[in-house]
C-alpha cells in the first residue's frame, strides 16, 4: 500500500487554527445555506412557496430560526437522566465537525506567504478515522432516545442503532474497492489518485452503494425512521427544545455535508476540475480547486433534498432488507471482482466498466427470478358470476380499476377486473352466479 506524503502538514500551529476556524465557519455557513435552500427546493417541486417573508426572498429564514430556537425555554423532562440528556446534544454535533478535518478541499496554496494544503490535516487512515467518528455520532441519537424516559424516543434510539450496525458496514465495504485501486487510505492520496479517471467511472458500484448508504447514514428520507413523526411523533428528540434540539439539527447538516465532502473525495476526483475545464492550464492550481469541490458538494446536498421530496419513507422490515439483503452482498460481490482485476493487472477502464455490468446485472436477474417464482397462478373461472352491489351490506358500486374478488366452488379470493359494471374473466362477462365486491 502506498504511503501518503504527510510532510504538508503540521508545521505551523497558528496556522492550523486558522485552518479549523475557517473549517468551522464554513461549515456553519453551509447548514445555514442548506437549511434555506432544502425548504425552498421542496416548495418548488411540490408546487408551493418556500419561506419567502423574512429578509429579502426569505434569505434570512435560517437565521431567524436559528435565533429562536436559542430564545425558547429548555426544558428536561422530569423522568429524564438528566445528565446523559444534556451531553447526548453534544456528543451528538461535536463528531459531525471532526470528521471533516481530514477532507481535502484543494491543493497546496499561499497563504500569508506560507504554503499549506487546503486541508486541516492527513493520517494514513484517515478515511478509517472518517468511519469511527461519524460511529461515535450516532451514539448522541441513541443516547438521547434512551436519556429521555420516554417510549417513543427510545424506539427512535433504538432504530438508530439497527441503522448504524446495517449501513455502517456497507459504507465501509464500498471503500475497499477505492483502496484496492488507490493503493492508499489517505484522503490526499485518495485524490491524487483520480488525476485523469474519477473512481465513479471505475467504481461505479461501490459508488451507488455508498451513496444510498450515506443517506442511511445522516437519518434522511427515506430512510428517516429514528425520527419518523407518524409513528414516533418525532422520534429521539421529542423531549429535546431550544438550543439542544437545535444542536441535533446542526448535527444533521453537518454530517450530511461531511458525507456528501467524502463521496466527493472518494469518487468525483476531490478537488480536481470536472472535463473540459481540465482543458484550462491553471484549472487545479491556486484557489480555483476550492470553487470545484464545493461545487460537488452541493451537487450531493441537493440530491438530499430532492430524495426527500420524491421518496416515501420506507416501512422498517424494507429498509433493514436493503442494507443487509442488497448493499452488502453486492458490496462483497464487487469487491471481488476488483481484487481480481487489480491481481491480474486489468484495471483498465474498460475491463473495470464491463465487470461493473456485469455485477450491476446479476442481482437484476436474480431478483427478477425471484418475483416471476413468488408470482401467484390464478386458476381459471369457467362458472357464471353476478355482482351483487347489497353483499357487503352497503350499495357500493365497484370503482373503475377495481376488481371484484369471485368466490365460486374450487376457486376463492380469485380478483376480477369490472367493465361496465359486471366482472371479466378469461376475456370474457361473467352474468350469473354469486359473489361480494373486493
Amino acid at each position: 500500500m502506498t504511503q501518503p506524503d504527510l510532510s504538508a502538514f503540521g508545521h505551523d500551529p497558528w496556522l492550523m487554527l486558522g485552518k479549523a476556524l475557517g473549517i468551522f465557519v464554513f461549515l456553519l455557513l453551509t447548514v445555514l445555506v442548506a437549511i434555506l435552500m432544502e425548504r425552498k427546493v421542496l416548495g418548488r417541486m411540490q408546487m408551493r412557496f418556500g419561506p419567502n417573508r423574512v429578509g429579502p426572498k426569505g434569505m434570512l429564514q435560517s437565521l431567524v430560526d436559528g435565533v429562536k430556537l436559542a430564545l425558547k425555554e429548555g426544558l428536561v423532562p422530569a423522568g429524564a437522566d438528566k445528565p446523559i440528556y444534556l451531553l447526548a446534544p453534544v456528543v451528538a454535533v461535536i463528531p459531525a465537525f471532526m470528521a471533516f478535518a481530514v477532507i481535502p478541499m484543494g491543493p497546496v496554496v499561499s497563504v500569508f506567504g506560507n504554503h499549506t494544503a487546503l486541508q486541516l490535516t492527513d493520517l494514513p487512515v484517515a478515511v478509517l478515522y472518517v468511519l469511527a467518528v461519524t460511529s461515535i455520532g450516532v451514539y448522541g441519537i441513541v443516547l438521547a432516545g434512551w436519556a429521555s424516559g420516554s417510549t417513543y424516543p427510545l424506539l427512535g434510539g433504538l432504530r438508530s442503532a439497527a441503522q448504524v450496525v446495517s449501513y455502517e458496514i456497507a459504507m465501509a465495504l464500498s471503500f475497499a474497492a477505492v483502496f484496492l485501486l488507490a493503493g492508499t487510505m489517505s484522503t490526499s492520496g485518495i485524490v491524487a489518485a483520480q488525476d485523469r479517471t474519477w473512481y465513479v467511472v471505475l467504481l461505479l458500484p461501490s459508488f451507488l452503494v455508498y451513496v444510498t448508504s450515506m443517506v442511511g447514514e445522516t437519518n434522511r428520507a427515506p430512510f428517516d425512521l429514528p425520527e419518523a413523526e407518524g409513528e414516533l411523533v418525532g422520534g429521539f428528540h421529542t423531549e429535546y427544545s431550544s438550543l439542544k434540539f437545535a444542536m441535533f439539527m446542526l448535527a444533521e447538516y453537518v454530517n450530511m455535508t461531511t458525507v456528501s465532502a467524502l463521496a466527493t473525495t472518494m469518487f468525483l476526483g476531490g478537488w480536481h476540475a470536472p472535463w473540459p475545464v481540465t482543458l484550462w492550464d491553471d484549472a487545479n492550481g491556486g484557489w480555483w480547486p476550492l470553487i470545484w469541490f464545493v461545487t460537488k458538494l452541493w451537487i450531493f446536498m441537493f440530491v438530499f433534498m430532492w430524495i426527500r421530496a420524491t421518496l416515501p419513507r420506507l416501512r422498517y422490515d424494507q429498509f433493514m432488507a436493503i442494507g443487509w439483503k442488497v448493499l452488502i452482498p453486492v458490496s462483497l460481490a464487487w469487491i471481488m471482482v476488483v481484487a481480481v482485476l487489480k491481481s491480474v493487472g486489468r484495471n483498465g477502464v474498460v475491463p473495470m466498466i464491463l465487470a461493473t455490468a456485469v455485477t450491476l446485472a446479476v442481482p437484476v436477474i436474480v431478483l427478477r427470478i425471484r418475483r416471476a417464482r413468488r408470482r401467484p397462478v390464478r386458476p381459471p373461472v369457467t362458472q357464471s358470476f353476478r355482482f351483487d352491489p347489497l353483499a357487503g351490506g352497503f350499495p357500493v358500486p365497484p370503482l373503475p380499476g377495481k376488481g371484484v374478488h369471485i368466490n365460486v366452488p374450487d376457486h376463492v379470493g380469485v380478483e376480477a377486473p369490472i367493465r361496465n359494471g359486471k366482472p371479466i374473466v378469461n376475456g370474457s362477462v361473467l352474468t350469473g352466479g354469486g359473489g361480494h365486491h373486493g
